[in-house]
């Protein structure tokens, strides 16, 4: 583990190993289902290609990533939270997903101010994107409470359901 954030009460430190369980229970809440969308994970094999191919890949290519959330003082996974990078082109996203026992109690917000104010202070991107379910009302709330806009509706490659694509620019 070489990255850790650390809030009031929260950690945020790389995915590992460990952490394939914790994966697939979270990618394969009916929530995340609805609102991220299927990522092929059926199997224990399938959490632990994902963990390796698309999150833990990301800290190596890009610098940075999806951080495991957990309670100061506690290693029980209570989502993830941090910085996607798509493409080239576009800058980079915040995303983050909780699961079910973890949300509504602020550490959604939490983490994303976290995150916000790391991809500031480290000049990792002037703009950040988000984008979610234009009918999932609790994280627009969250990206508005920590200062991202509505911008439009789109289409992301790969998803049969269309995004909000929320920004905020750090100029």
């Amino acid at each position: 583990m070489t990255f850790l954030l650390q809030t009031i009460r929260l950690k945020l430190t790389e995915l590992d190993d460990g952490d394939v369980q914790f994966v697939f229970d979270l990618f394969n809440d009916p929530d995340c289902l609805r609102f991220i969308g299927d990522r092929g994970i059926k199997t224990p094999i399938d959490a632990e290609n994902y963990l390796q191919d698309r999150l833990i890949d990301s800290y190596i290519k890009h610098g940075f990533g999806l951080y495991k959330v957990t309670l100061k003082g506690d290693e029980t996974p209570l989502g993830i939270c941090g910085l996607v990078k798509r493409d080239e082109i576009n800058p980079p996203d915040i995303g983050f997903a909780f699961l079910p026992d973890y949300r509504s109690q602020g550490y959604c917000t939490e983490a994303c101010q976290a995150v916000l104010q790391w991809t500031q202070e480290n000049n990792i991107s002037k703009t950040l994107l988000a984008y979610t379910n234009p009918d999932n009302f609790a994280s627009i709330k969250v990206l508005e409470k920590i200062g991202l806009h509505k911008q439009q509706i789109t289409s992301l490659p790969g998803q049969d359901f269309e995004s909000l694509v929320m920004l905020i620019d750090f100029n």
